[in-house]
């Protein structure tokens, strides 16, 4: 037994020694590289953030209008509703009422470069009126808060024909910014500035079907 007792001794001497020895941290393992997700397009952002409000209307208000419409202002004292009527991934449809008149109807769709707007105007009776599906398309990205659609070739030749020679110079352009504020707009180069503002925050009670979309 005297023999073992100082390899006994030496084991527990080595054992000590190794226990107090710092330990060389452990590299954690590493985790595959994750890419951020991609931003949706100008155009699609754009999109999805109108149809947040798909079957809500709202009411508003003439915030530009130069200059001054002569004769019998259409606009003037009476109320104006946008109402996002209908959504699907590729189109929206937003009537804009007048007063009683129900007649436009603005349809927003995307393209394969970005979006395009037509102005849909009926009579009462549902028959297209004599100037109707006239816009354009994005010349441009555009943002996820304001897009504009400057005159297309197809609307030129109608407002041509129609004698209304002011319009083949037209750019419209919408803004929105959800639960706030949604615009549109109609300028020309000469000078020419209609915008109309809707209050976002406060929806209202939805007017009847456009006419034509029963």
């Amino acid at each position: 037994m005297k023999t073992k007792t100082p390899l006994l001794l030496c084991s527990f001497v080595l054992l000590a020694a190794c226990a107090g020895e710092p330990q060389a941290p452990v590299a954690p393992a590493s985790s595959p590289a994750t890419s951020a997700p991609e931003a949706p397009a100008p155009a699609d952002a754009f999109m999805a953030r109108l149809a947040e409000h798909c079957g809500e209307a709202f009411a508003g208000r003439i915030v530009a209008d130069e200059p001054p419409p002569e004769g019998d202002d259409p606009f003037a004292g009476k109320p104006l509703v946008m109402h996002v009527r209908e959504c699907s991934a590729t189109e929206l449809k937003v009537p804009f009422h007048v007063g009683d008149d129900h007649s436009r109807t603005w349809v927003i769709t995307r393209t394969d470069t970005g979006l395009r707007l037509k102005h849909d105007h009926r009579h009462a009776d549902g028959s297209p009126d004599a100037v109707t599906m006239y816009g354009g398309d994005t010349d441009g990205d555009g943002t996820a808060v304001r897009q504009s659609f400057p005159v297309d070739a197809e609307s030129v030749a109608m407002f041509g024909r129609e004698g209304l020679k002011a319009s083949i110079q037209n750019t419209w352009a919408m803004e929105i910014e959800p639960g706030q504020r949604f615009l549109y707009e109609l300028s020309r180069p000469g000078g020419r500035l209609f915008q109309v503002e809707f209050d976002l925050s406060q929806p209202v009670e939805p007017p009847p079907a456009p006419w034509g979309h029963e």
